[in-house]
């Protein structure tokens, strides 16, 4: 499964995106900052929990958002939890990796 297909059958579980089967990579990335910016409006704890499963940066996070005070924060946000997604991914498949042998995976 290649990188994009992976962030987006993780994160649309996660945000709670609709039928995300047969979606493009721009609609999903469209969708996804529609969803982070109804959360901002309607259920800001979600978001909160959101963010901290997917492991964003809080401290990070606002510095970039007072940084980017012209942008759109859904904007912001989605583009930053997808780049924590693909980080992930790329770890994961670093680590995971047969070129270790059992004593070094430890």
């Amino acid at each position: 499964m290649d990188e994009k297909k992976e962030i987006i059958q993780s994160l649309s579980q996660w945000v709670a995106l609709p039928d995300t089967g047969q979606i493009n990579w721009e609609e999903f990335e469209h969708a996804l900052q529609q969803r982070i910016n109804d959360l901002i409006l309607h259920d800001f704890q979600r978001l909160i929990e959101i963010l901290y499963r997917v492991d964003i940066d809080e401290p990070g996070l606002k510095v970039l958002l007072k940084q980017e005070k012209d942008k759109d924060a859904a904007l912001i946000i989605s583009r930053l939890i997808i780049e924590r997604q693909l980080q992930k991914i790329r770890d994961r498949k670093k680590f995971n990796s047969s070129n270790y042998s059992d004593e070094e995976r430890w």
